[in-house]
């Protein structure tokens, strides 16, 4: 049960939907004045129209933060992609550089302050858990347009995390190792269908943070189709306008879209 749709709240959808199309070459699937949603290749985007003056998002760029950390698409070069997103203006993160793994990334901010990745190229993993896996993810190749790829989260327990997953479908694909970090950080890659989870962890410890899905900003990611038992570990948030929303252990929000029974 791959990840179908991000979920993200825009206080001005129109300006979100033109940032997306623009320099991510989404592609327009349904549009209103609440709401738009995009096409990512291997994905959707939502976005779902928040008010301005509503509560702040608790949310910081700290990765020892727990629960949602990032976006990420696969891009043919991240260079030149990077250039047009500075000339227009973009604020970023972190400007491009090689990173562990054999890729090339750079983070840069949506119009209401969601964190978004770029990756160039396969990551080469310290260890690799699933071969089959890896191999069905080189095998979608170097996109035409950016695809999502990954949503990144902070967890406490990897291990807790892979049994929570699991039975959503997700399968442990391999690791990667940072080893000049000072905090210990430990990065794993949770696989369904053509998107992965990007687990961090890190061994000097992680703050949580409290869920906010209706704050600017990064809201759920969606897993259609689910239904059955509630997994160990969730916890319900009220009702959406659609389906229900549940967070993972470390507060990530999950959107669904059949019922989840108690």
């Amino acid at each position: 049960m791959p990840i179908s749709t991000v979920i993200i709240n825009a206080t001005d959808v129109r300006r979100s939907a033109d940032f997306y199309t623009t320099h991510l070459e989404a592609q327009v699937v349904e549009s209103g004045d609440d709401r738009v949603v995009l096409d990512v290749v291997t994905a959707r985007i939502e976005l779902r129209a928040t008010p301005v003056d509503g509560p702040a998002s608790t949310w910081v760029p700290d990765d020892q933060q727990r629960g949602f950390r990032h976006v990420g698409f696969k891009v043919d070069r991240v260079d030149w992609r990077a250039a047009a997103l500075k000339a227009a203006g973009v604020p970023f993160h972190l400007d491009p550089l090689d990173a562990e793994g054999g890729v090339r990334i750079c983070f840069f901010y949506d119009p209401d302050g969601t964190l978004l990745e770029l990756v160039e190229g396969d990551l080469q993993y310290a260890e690799v858990l699933d071969a089959d896996l890896v191999a069905a993810e080189r095998a979608l190749g170097v996109p035409d347009r950016p695809r999502f790829d990954h949503v990144a989260v902070t967890v406490a327990d990897r291990d807790a995390t892979d049994a929570f997953y699991a039975p959503l479908g997700f399968g442990f694909m391999g690791t990667i190792e940072q080893p000049h970090d000072p905090r210990g950080f430990h990065i794993g890659y949770l696989k369904s269908g053509p998107t992965v989870l990007e687990v961090f962890t890190y061994d000097a410890g992680t703050r949580g943070r409290t869920p906010q899905p209706d704050v600017p900003g990064f809201a759920a990611a969606e897993v259609a189709g689910l239904d059955g038992p509630r997994p160990d570990g969730a916890v319900a948030l009220p009702g959406a306008s659609r389906g229900d929303r549940l967070t993972d252990p470390d507060g990530l929000v999950l959107a669904v879209t059949e019922r989840i029974d108690a």
